[in-house]
């Protein structure tokens, strides 16, 4: 069963900018809606101009691309009175609207939920804010990272507090407010021209996704530190590992079935029986002097043939790929799609790569 023609039909008006919501619209046209992207006239999508240093300039940027796959674009000046009228009709021939206007401007557009609903009695307008539908503060996802928690506990313990090198507080926003609109569309399934506000923060969004992070804090005071790739309760467990010709490798080891694999392949099988290593918990205690025992035994094997071998074990392993590795596999080269936008031409990995069978 094919899902890229399941919302066939469906009117998606996209008025927002940047990464979270239009990441939402593009959900929604890899799904078949019609997504129509309304951008200001004075300068479009900021992303629009986020550009590599070595990038060219013809054309959306890469940034641009990334989430705006599919799309028609249109240009209109919100305060012309003429091209803001369009926006309105816009809006009253919808099934969703997309929008992140700042505090007010939803209101001093007339393309507040209120006002909408007047005019569309079935909308589902989904509504994306920085900090809360009450907070004006200008919200960017460096800024939510390093107030929701994210950065003190990303990066290595003599490094200074880091953000995930990409926005993955505005893809969590963007993941929570296509579930909500989701359920908005099941539940007027059985109520007709029932409109609905289905309303996300990427500060809400940020901290509910520190899951165990969160409750290791709530339940035993624990205030979670940089510890780089390691996890706090596994071991060995985002340890790396260097190995011949500069390739690096991971393991994430999460029993003591799995450690017990992984003593046999490297010929350890004594750390198996040693008391500083005999549970998950005592190796967490012990992890660096494990470490130095592993890497040491990790420098007799090659790195292809030690993968296959843990491979072929179960044992969770992997090499650290740099992204022009990721997308030399057939896997990821299956995942893109390409597209022509203003004369360049463009290309992403999708978003939707869930399958659906009957």
């Amino acid at each position: 069963m094919s899902h890229n023609n399941l919302f066939k039909g469906t009117k998606v008006l996209e008025l927002a900018s940047v990464l979270a919501g239009p990441a939402v619209g593009n959900f929604f046209s890899e799904m078949g809606a019609e997504v129509l992207k309304v951008e200001n006239k004075n300068g479009g999508d900021v992303t629009r101009q986020w550009r590599s240093p070595n990038e060219i300039e013809n054309g959306p940027s890469a940034y641009y691309a990334s989430v705006n796959w599919n799309k028609e674009c249109v240009f209109l000046d919100f305060n012309d009175t003429e091209e803001h009228q369009t926006i309105l009709e816009l809006a009253g021939d919808a099934d969703i609207i997309i929008s992140n206007f700042k505090k007010g401007d939803d209101i001093k557009f007339g393309l507040s939920y209120k006002e909408v609903k007047k005019i569309n009695p079935s909308i589902i307008y989904g509504k994306i804010t920085g900090f809360g539908s009450e907070s004006d503060r200008v919200a960017y996802d460096l800024i939510l990272q390093a107030e929701a928690g994210f950065m003190s506990i990303n990066g290595q313990p003599w490094s200074p507090p880091t953000k995930m090198p990409l926005a993955l507080i505005d893809l969590l926003a963007a993941h929570q407010l296509k579930e909500g609109i989701l359920c908005a569309m099941l539940a007027q399934k059985d109520s007709e021209d029932s409109a609905c506000l289905v309303e996300v923060s990427l500060y809400e969004s940020a901290v509910s996704s520190l899951i165990n992070q969160a409750t290791d804090w709530l339940m035993n005071g624990n205030v979670p530190q940089q510890i780089g790739s390691l996890h706090p309760h596994i071991a060995p467990y985002g340890e790396v590992f260097e190995m011949q010709n500069n390739r690096k490798i991971t393991l994430a080891i999460g029993n003591d079935r799995q450690f017990r694999k992984l003593c046999m392949v490297l010929n350890c099988d004594e750390l198996v029986e040693d008391s500083r290593f005999s549970s998950n918990q005592k190796r967490v205690k012990h992890r660096e002097e494990l470490f130095g025992i592993l890497n040491e035994a990790l420098q007799a094997f090659k790195t292809d043939g030690l993968l296959s071998k843990l491979h072929d074990q179960k044992i969770p392993a992997g090499e650290i790929k740099n992204i022009k590795q990721v997308f030399e596999s057939e896997t990821s080269q299956r995942l893109l799609l390409e597209e022509v936008i203003e004369g360049r031409q463009t290309i992403r990995p999708k978003t939707t790569v869930f399958q659906m069978t009957s």
